[in-house]
C-alpha cells in the first residue's frame, strides 16, 4: 500500500494541505479515469486544463488532487499538494509510486527526426535474439518481452509510462528500448525515467506546429541529453552538424557515430542495393538486410548502444546482419509477374522523403521510373507541406499528390498548399488525385515492367483519419491488392 506521505519522497512541495497518511491506490491525468482512493494530476496541456476537472476527479473518488493553483473552494475530506510544475511532478510521483522500475532494468532512449521507430525496434529484436528479456516502447507497437500492447502516441504519459515500465519489470525485462519524443520531452512525459543510453539519431524540419521554431526544437531535443546522468552515455550521429550540439552540457559520457569522418564507431558503405547493406562497421566487414544510407546510420547507431550495454561486438553484428526493419520502414512488396517494388515508407517530413528518395534512386539501375505517392497531415506542420511537394517532383519520375491523414482540415486545401512548393519546370511531373486508394490505384496503374513505387507518409499506420472518425487504410494491403488485380 502506497500512501500520499511514499509518493512524495524528494518531490519540491509549495504547499500541502490535509492528510499525509492517506492510501492512493491510482494514479490520474484523465479525471475519467479517476476511482475510490485516486490521486488526480491537474496538469496545464496546450489543449486543456486539467485544473476545470477537479471537481470531475473528486466526484469520481479522488480523494487528493496535486495542482499548480489551489481550488478557489477547498474540501476538508480532500488532500491538497500544490507544486510549482504540475507535469513535471507527474512523473517523479509516479516512479516513486510504482518503485523506480526503469532504475531495475537497462533503459536505452531514441529521440531525434527520422531513425527513433527503426533503431528501437532493432534493439528490441537484437537483445531478444541475444537471449534477454526486453521491452519495447514505439510508434507501433509497446511490447512487454512477447505480449504487444497498443500504442497510441510515440511516448505514453508520464503515469503510463510508469505503469508500463512497472510490467516490464514484472515480466523480468532486462533491457528496454524506447522511442522519445520532442513532444514528450517538452511535456515532461519522461520525467521520473532513468536512462543508461540515450541516442540521437538526426535533426530535421518537423513539429514546427508545436515547437513554432526549428531552434526550440533543437532546444527540446538537447533537453534529453542535458538530463542524462554521470553513468549514462550520450551516442549521437556525428555527421548530422547538431549531433555534437547534443553533447553540450551533457554529464553522460559522450560516443559518436559516423560513416563521414573519425568517431567512436565509424562505418562505411562498400555495397548499397537491393540485395541489401554490406558495410565495414570498426574492424568488421557484415552484410545487412536492410537497404540505404539512412539504415546503414540506424544500424551503426544500434551497433554502438549494445557495445555500451557490454554485448559482444562480433555476436551483435552477426545477430544485426539477420534482421529486418520496422514496419512501415522501407516496407516493401513485389509484383510476382510484372516485378513492380512498390515500397512503403513513414517518411513524412521534407528530410524523410529525401532520404528514402535518395536511397530509392542508388538503387534504380537506370531504366525504371520511379512513381511517389505522396501527402501532408492536416492540422498540422504547414510549412512542410510546399517542401514534400518540392522534394517528391524534384528525386522522382512521377507524382501523385493525395491525402495522408486530414483529420479536420479540406484535403483539396491540403494539396493546393503542397502544389504551391512546386517549381514551374517540374509543374509537369506531378497530378493530384485527394482519395489515397485511387492515388495508390493510379500509380499501380501507370508502372510498368520493374518499375517503382514508393507510398510515403503513413507507413505502419492501419488507419486514415478524416473529420475526426478513423477508418481502416493499410498502405501495404492496398498494393497487394492493387498487384493481385493487375496480374490476374
Amino acid at each position: 500500500m502506497k500512501t500520499i506521505k511514499d509518493i512524495l519522497i524528494d518531490i519540491e512541495t509549495l504547499s500541502l494541505r490535509g492528510d499525509l497518511n492517506k492510501e492512493v491506490k491510482k494514479l490520474c491525468i484523465d479525471s475519467r479515469n479517476c476511482v475510490q482512493h485516486s490521486l488526480f494530476v491537474a496538469i496545464r496541456g496546450s489543449q486543456q486544463d486539467g485544473h476545470q476537472f477537479i471537481d470531475q476527479a473528486i466526484a469520481s473518488g479522488a480523494s487528493s488532487i496535486l495542482c499548480q493553483e489551489l481550488p478557489d473552494s477547498l474540501s476538508d475530506d480532500i488532500t491538497y499538494i500544490q507544486v510549482e510544475d504540475s507535469s513535471l511532478t507527474a512523473g517523479l510521483i509516479a516512479a516513486n509510486f510504482y518503485g523506480h522500475p526503469s532504475k531495475q532494468f537497462k533503459l536505452v532512449g531514441v529521440t531525434g527526426t527520422n531513425g527513433k521507430t527503426t533503431c528501437a525496434s532493432l534493439l528490441f529484436q537484437l537483445f531478444k535474439s541475444l537471449g534477454y528479456k526486453a521491452g519495447l516502447i514505439s510508434t507501433v507497437s509497446n511490447i512487454i518481452d512477447d505480449k504487444v500492447l497498443v500504442a497510441t502516441h510515440t511516448t505514453p504519459n508520464a503515469i503510463e509510462l510508469q505503469d508500463i515500465f512497472s510490467q516490464m519489470l514484472e515480466a523480468s525485462c532486462d533491457y528496454v528500448f524506447m522511442e522519445v519524443s520532442s513532444h514528450a520531452i517538452h511535456q515532461n512525459r519522461i520525467a521520473g525515467a532513468t536512462f543508461e543510453i540515450g541516442l540521437f539519431t538526426n535533426i530535421s524540419h518537423d513539429h514546427l506546429d508545436y515547437h513554432e521554431t526549428f531552434d526550440e526544437y533543437i532546444r527540446v531535443k538537447k533537453l534529453f541529453f542535458d538530463n542524462l546522468n554521470k553513468d549514462a552515455y550520450a551516442i549521437v550521429n556525428a555527421d548530422d552538424k547538431r549531433g555534437l550540439v547534443m553533447l553540450q552540457n551533457t554529464k553522460a559520457q559522450k560516443r559518436t557515430v559516423s560513416l563521414k569522418s573519425l568517431a567512436d564507431y565509424k562505418g562505411k558503405i562498400l555495397e548499397n542495393g537491393l540485395q541489401g547493406l554490406y558495410m565495414h562497421v570498426n574492424e568488421h566487414e557484415v552484410h545487412f538486410k536492410m537497404i540505404g544510407e539512412f539504415n546503414a546510420y540506424n544500424l551503426l547507431t544500434v551497433f554502438a548502444a549494445a557495445d555500451c550495454l557490454g554485448m559482444d561486438k562480433a555476436e551483435v553484428l552477426a545477430k544485426l546482419s539477420l534482421l529486418e526493419g520496422a514496419e512501415g520502414r522501407f516496407d516493401y512488396v513485389i509484383s510476382p509477374i510484372k516485378k513492380i517494388m512498390g515500397i512503403v515508407d513513414y517518411a513524412h517530413t521534407p528530410d524523410a522523403l529525401i532520404n528514402v528518395l535518395g536511397a530509392i534512386n542508388k538503387l534504380r539501375n537506370g531504366n525504371e521510373v520511379l512513381h511517389t505517392v505522396v501527402g501532408c497531415g492536416g492540422d498540422r506542420d504547414k510549412t512542410k507541406r510546399p517542401l514534400m511537394a518540392h522534394v517528391a517532383c524534384e528525386h522522382s519520375d512521377k507524382v501523385i499528390l493525395t491525402s495522408d491523414n486530414p483529420r479536420t482540415e479540406n484535403p483539396e486545401s491540403i494539396l493546393d498548399a503542397m502544389e504551391s512548393g512546386v517549381p514551374v519546370n517540374l509543374k509537369k511531373k506531378y497530378v493530384r488525385i485527394s482519395n489515397r486508394k485511387d492515388a495508390i490505384k493510379t500509380a499501380c496503374n501507370y508502372a510498368a515492367q520493374g518499375d517503382i513505387i514508393l507510398v510515403a507518409g503513413k507507413g505502419h499506420e492501419k488507419y486514415q483519419e478524416i473529420d475526426g472518425v478513423k477508418y481502416p487504410f493499410d498502405d501495404k494491403a492496398i498494393l497487394h491488392e492493387m498487384f493481385e488485380l493487375m496480374e490476374k
